[in-house]
């Protein structure tokens, strides 16, 4: 096979035919060229919400693709898909009457939040506030603000100077935060949050931690940006992460879910305060925009993905995915088989003592798809999965883990 593509996170030195080669999935199966078959523990990444092969989303791309397949949204243009998936994703979000910005993937729409919490403070005249708060283990993509921001430090090694202007803060110390606050907070612009941080390890938000940093940022006058790009579209067993936590962040910003990855899109949701402040002087211009904002056939997706997730309930599924994972998890940490576990909804993670890639790679052998993070494996399963199917991938969890 032929070495031209460049695989991300993974050693360039790797032939092409030493990867695991999908060439087709359907609900929560994957097939691989050999004919082996795997359960999509990841939903591909973190990403497909309704499985794979939906006949709904994908007749609305082919539909949409037999009509208008791309055009730009700069002004003066505009195309009714994109419309009416802005107004679809508000419209379950914790910003109904909020504006949607759209763009292509989670790093694009990070790096938008992070540009409007700095504009919104450049415009009021407060022309100190920019700094940036990241959480240590946070992840927020790999553009070069998302990387400035993200509290996974291996990712911002090597890169050279990133974005000025940013601080980090503990993910579990509510009090740290305020005692940053207390000695800059005139100079913050915002923070950016995972509510549930996913790539750092599926790491739960310790209780009023959320809470409190919607009370510092309301007390500082800064802005508080909920990253949803993994946490958004059920999930964490609400549409959105904040809507679980009970707490509404002034931006939030998401992707993958929004159309199960079958395109991309991604976006970041202005409350309606902001909103109406971009507005407040109509000759003032907005100098941001992708190619690919507002792209119809993207836009189609979402639109039908939504649909989808309504129709058949998958908001409530992951409840009850998550009251089967945890009785899976809690089993095998009666049993000594695991050291913990964490979750909530239709994302988990259990720690196992020991780097976890082996393990990873043994459960990959035997037909199921899992992500090794540090010591952890960390399960994230399209929200149709079958009890059978949670079933399936706890035996082999248990298998796997017994043999070490």
């Amino acid at each position: 096979m032929s070495d031209a593509l460049l695989h991300g996170f993974s050693f360039p030195s790797k032939g092409e035919s030493d990867y695991i080669n999908i060439v087709s999935a359907k609900d929560c199966t994957l097939i691989d060229n050999r004919g082996k078959q795997y359960i999509d523990g990841m939903a591909s990444l973190w990403l497909c919400q309704i499985g794979h092969a939906n006949a709904t989303v994908v007749n609305a791309i082919k539909t949409q693709l037999d009509q208008l397949q791309t055009y730009n949204t700069f002004d003066p243009f505009t195309n009714t898909p994109a419309s009416e998936a802005a107004d679809a994703i508000r419209k379950v979000s914790p910003h109904p009457h909020g504006r949607v910005f759209l763009g292509c993937s989670g790093s694009e729409a990070v790096d938008s939040a992070l540009k409007f919490a700095r504009l919104f403070h450049q415009r009021r005249g407060d022309h100190e506030r920019q700094i940036i708060i990241r959480r240590t283990s946070g992840y927020h993509g790999v553009n070069v603000g998302g990387t400035s921001v993200q509290g996974i430090e291996a990712n911002r090694i090597g890169w050279g100077d990133l974005l000025p202007h940013v601080i980090e803060i503990p993910n579990d110390d509510i009090e740290e935060a305020a005692t940053l606050f207390a000695k800059h907070g005139s100079q913050i612009a915002g923070v950016i949050c995972e509510p549930v941080q996913g790539a750092g390890g599926v790491i739960m938000p310790p209780d009023g931690y959320l809470a409190g940093l919607r009370r510092l940022c309301d007390q500082h006058g800064s802005l508080l940006i909920f990253d949803e790009v993994i946490c958004g579209f059920g999930r964490t067993g609400q549409w959105f992460a904040s809507q679980t936590f009970d707490v509404t962040p002034d931006m939030l910003t998401f992707a993958k879910g929004v159309t199960s990855g079958y395109v991309p899109l991604s976006g970041v949701i202005l409350s309606e305060e902001l909103a109406n402040e971009l507005t407040d002087d109509e000759t003032v211009k907005l100098m941001h925009g992708y190619t690919y904002s507002g792209h119809p056939t993207a836009s189609a997706a979402a639109i039908a993905n939504l649909e989808v997730i309504e129709n058949e309930a998958l908001v409530a599924r992951s409840r009850h995915i998550g009251q089967k994972m945890e009785s899976g998890f809690a089993a095998l940490l009666g049993d000594g088989t695991i050291e913990s576990y964490r979750g909530i909804g239709g994302i988990w993670a259990c720690e196992i003592g020991e780097d976890s890639i082996a393990a990873r790679n043994n459960m990959i052998d035997k037909g199921v798809v899992c992500r090794g993070i540090g010591q952890a494996l960390a399960f994230c399963p399209p929200l149709i999965i079958s009890d059978s199917e949670i079933g399936t991938i706890f035996d082999t969890l248990s298998e796997v883990l017994e043999a070490r």
